[in-house]
C-alpha cells in the first residue's frame, strides 16, 4: 500500500511538473503594451526578433526606413568576414517607440541580410520609455540610451556603438569594432 502511495505522489508530481514546463514554455519572450504617450501605437519589451517588427503592421517605420538604406561594400565585407569568423555576437537594445531605433535598427537588419550574418549571433531587446526590459537585462549591460548594438567577441565586450555613435556613422563604427 505504501508503495502504491509513493507511486501515485510521483505521478502526481511528474503530471505537475509537466504542467508547469508547459506553461512555462508557452509564455511569450516579449510582452506588448499600449504606448501612454501614443494610445494608437504599441511597445515591445523582452526579448524579440527583427520579425516581430516586420510581421507588425503598426511598425510602418521599419519598412520605409529600410528602404532608403544601401549598405557600403566595405561594411558588407566587414560584417560577412565578422560572420565567418564566427566568434561575433550582437546584443541589440532598442525602443520601438524610439525615432532613433526606428531610423538605426532597420538599416543595421538589412546590413545584417546582406552580409549573412546570421540572425543566431544577434540578440535583440526591446525596451520600454523607461528603457528596461523583462528581467532587468538592461541593467546588466548598463543601457542609457537606445539604440544601442554591444559587439562580443568570444564572450566579452569589445565595444559599443549608441544611437547614430560618436562620428554619426553608426555602421561605420560598428565595422570597426568587427576588425
Amino acid at each position: 500500500m505504501k508503495q502504491r502511495i509513493n507511486k501515485m505522489k510521483k505521478t502526481f508530481f511528474f503530471i505537475v511538473l509537466m504542467i508547469f514546463v508547459k506553461t512555462i514554455s508557452a509564455q511569450s519572450p516579449y510582452i506588448s503594451a499600449p504606448d501612454p504617450q501614443n494610445p494608437k501605437e504599441h511597445i515591445l519589451n523582452g526579448i524579440i526578433t527583427k520579425y516581430a517588427l516586420i510581421n507588425d503592421t503598426t511598425f510602418k517605420w521599419y519598412g520605409s526606413s529600410q528602404n532608403i538604406y544601401a549598405p557600403s561594400a566595405e561594411n558588407k565585407t566587414a560584417l560577412a568576414n565578422a560572420a565567418t569568423a564566427g566568434n561575433f555576437k550582437l546584443v541589440i537594445f532598442g525602443g520601438t517607440w524610439c525615432d532613433d531605433s526606428h531610423y538605426i535598427l532597420p538599416k543595421f537588419f538589412k546590413l545584417q541580410e546582406q552580409a549573412d550574418f546570421p540572425d543566431a549571433a544577434v540578440s535583440l531587446f526591446a525596451v520600454d520609455r523607461n528603457k528596461k526590459t523583462i528581467g532587468g537585462i538592461t541593467d546588466a549591460f548598463k543601457i542609457t540610451n537606445v539604440p544601442t548594438i554591444i559587439v562580443m567577441k568570444d564572450g566579452k565586450e569589445v565595444g559599443r556603438v549608441v544611437e547614430y555613435g560618436k562620428t554619426g556613422q553608426w555602421d561605420k563604427e560598428l565595422v570597426e569594432l568587427l576588425k
